[in-house]
């Protein structure tokens, strides 16, 4: 005796239509538990969807370029019959009037198929206004600035979709629409904004065409968004850190049987992490006419990959040490890399650190990753002549560039928080006090 299972899209955290790049699995297959079926991919990671069950395939539900959510059917399982047998009372030998007891394993796909109908229908009854869409696609548009009323939905009897908003902005980037919040979270004022230019290059020379991966695409929407929305400002400070690099290496040396080896990224959290307690604004994310002060300190990094930046998060960054801090940061760039971040791992920052320090570079305006109100930028350090009040000395100076939502964070609390992170960094006994 066996049983038809729904497979399904297990938690992925708030990641909603993600696509699929790859299906692992095909009708007839017979697979293991916590085997692969298929590969999603979101904008910052791969991600690998394992079966619940072991068993035989019946149907896959899902193709390549399908978006998939929490919950999403993606096979049909024919599940072994001696496991089935194991959770399901012994038949009776009496085949008629066990049908209707055997009929109810095989037909749950089928009976749950009506079920869509009721859900779409659930919104409609909360809605406001004429606009026809659910309080998630609602929450969805005024995260990106967008007035419901302006959309235009596709959905059935018109109701708008998350894919009918994403429209709408990318529009409004390219097109020429205007967009306007009904929040403080952000406003454009209704500002239009000129079509992009249509230009044939080939007119011009030879030309070559490279598609931009996902990560990328994504990734661009969601900067112009937090560049036009944001209304950031940049300050940039000098920290010297010759002790700090001194102590650093002379650490390093005295612990290589460790193998880990300390970077400047672990010290800059430590320091932000001080630094945000001094000054909880910083710490904190807009919403509506409320300020959100977290009273954890997750902190995310930039980490460049082949595929375009990604940003990890260290969780709890402020009950770390500085070799836990090390090591984290290592394993989770190395996932990076990889493309095997998982969601979880992208998730909850309070605040984040761009560096450029491996690359060069002296100053630059790093775009704040909303929802966060603030994002430090780290150049690469060079030796230069310091006046110590007798005469010129050589240090090594790194650039520091703060980049904060001004709506939060005016300038004078942003400079004292630049400074802050500078004199911590100078001096790294100040992050014990």
């Amino acid at each position: 005796m066996s049983q038809i299972l729904e497979i399904k899209v297990p938690d992925i955290g708030d990641y909603k239509d993600v696509p699929v790049i790859e299906v692992l699995v095909k009708v007839g297959d017979v697979i293991e538990k916590e085997q692969s079926i298929v590969v999603l991919e979101s904008d910052k990671a791969t991600m690998d969807v394992p079966s619940s069950h072991s068993g035989l395939v019946k149907e896959v539900k899902v193709k390549v370029g399908d978006s998939l959510s929490e919950g999403s059917i993606v096979v049909l399982l024919e599940e072994d019959g001696q496991v089935a047998s194991i959770a399901a009372p012994a038949p009776s030998p009496a085949p008629a009037p066990g049908t209707p007891k055997a009929t109810p394993p095989v037909e749950p796909p089928i009976a749950r198929a009506p079920a869509p109908p009721p859900l779409s229908a659930q919104p409609a009854t909360v809605e406001l206004g004429g606009s026809h869409a659910s309080p998630s696609v609602r929450k969805f548009a005024r995260e990106l600035g967008v007035t419901i009323d302006q959309v235009n939905g596709s959905g059935p009897k018109g109701r708008i979709t998350q894919e009918d908003v994403q429209a709408f902005v990318k529009a409004a980037m390219s097109g020429g629409v205007g967009v306007a919040s009904t929040g403080s979270n952000g406003s454009l004022g209704g500002l239009s904004l000129l079509p992009w230019p249509a230009i044939d290059f080939t007119k011009f020379g030879e030309v070559e065409r490279q598609p931009l991966s996902r990560i990328k695409k994504l990734s661009a929407a969601n900067l112009a968004r937090n560049w036009v929305m944001i209304p950031a400002v940049t300050y940039h400070e000098d920290a010297d850190i010759t002790d700090l690099e001194a102590f650093r290496i002379l650490t390093n040396k005295e612990n290589e049987k460790q193998g880990v080896k300390i970077t400047m990224l672990a010290f800059l959290m430590k320091a932000a992490v001080a630094a945000l307690k001094k000054y909880p604004e910083f710490n904190s994310s807009l919403d509506g006419e409320d300020l959100v002060l977290k009273k954890y300190f997750n902190i995310g990094f930039a980490a460049d990959t082949p595929n375009g930046l990604v940003v990890p998060v260290i969780r709890n960054a402020d009950q770390k040490g500085i070799f836990a801090l090390a090591r984290e940061t290592s394993e989770l760039a190395a996932l990076a890399r990889e493309g095997k971040l998982k969601p979880d791992q992208m998730q909850g920052a309070s605040f984040t650190i761009s560096s450029l320090g491996g690359i060069g570079g002296t100053y630059f305006s790093p775009i704040v990753n909303a929802p966060e109100v603030a994002l430090l930028g780290v150049s690469k350090a060079a030796m230069k002549p310091i006046w110590d009040g007798k005469q010129f000395v050589p240090r090594l100076i790194c650039p520091l560039s703060l980049s904060a939502d001004h709506r939060v964070i005016d300038g004078a609390l942003a400079t004292r928080f630049a400074v802050y992170i500078a004199q911590l960094l100078s001096d790294f006994r100040r992050a014990t006090l």
